[in-house]
């Protein structure tokens, strides 16, 4: 993992949480097409954790399926914490079960999205995100 340099917090910074060495690697190449936001990579809740104490992003994605817990854990964790409770959190996962999809947005996900991320909708919704941190 490489963290950027220390900053002020920027909406403009993204936490993703994946242990997919594939899909970092995808997700990386799709951050290079994105000049005004920076991808900083964790893979396991722990990582995350970690990461958290050395950034301000200002949205992490999580996937649902991480090795040393599971991205509602990885949520109960951050929401615990005062410093993170307000920190705008997108659910990841293959899984198109309605079920877990209501969970993750009753526990307090800003959203769902199914893998594979189609990348026009990645880059439409972090210009959405951006519009609405202004």
């Amino acid at each position: 993992m490489t963290l950027p340099s220390p900053a002020q917090p920027s909406t403009h910074q993204v936490l993703y949480v994946e242990d997919d060495r594939i899909n970092i690697i995808l997700m990386e190449e799709v951050f290079r097409l994105l000049p005004d936001w920076t991808l900083v990579c964790a893979e396991d809740g722990a990582e995350a954790l970690g990461v958290l104490n050395e950034i301000s992003p200002g949205l992490v994605l999580i996937d649902m399926n991480l090795p040393d817990m599971s991205g509602m854990d990885l949520l109960a964790r951050l929401r615990a914490d005062a410093r993170w409770q307000a920190l705008p959190c997108v659910a990841l996962s293959a899984d198109n079960d309605d079920q877990q999809v209501r969970a993750a947005r009753a526990a307090g996900f800003i959203d769902y999205w199914l893998k594979p991320i189609e990348v026009p909708r990645l880059k439409a919704a972090l210009q959405r995100f951006m519009s609405a941190a202004r």
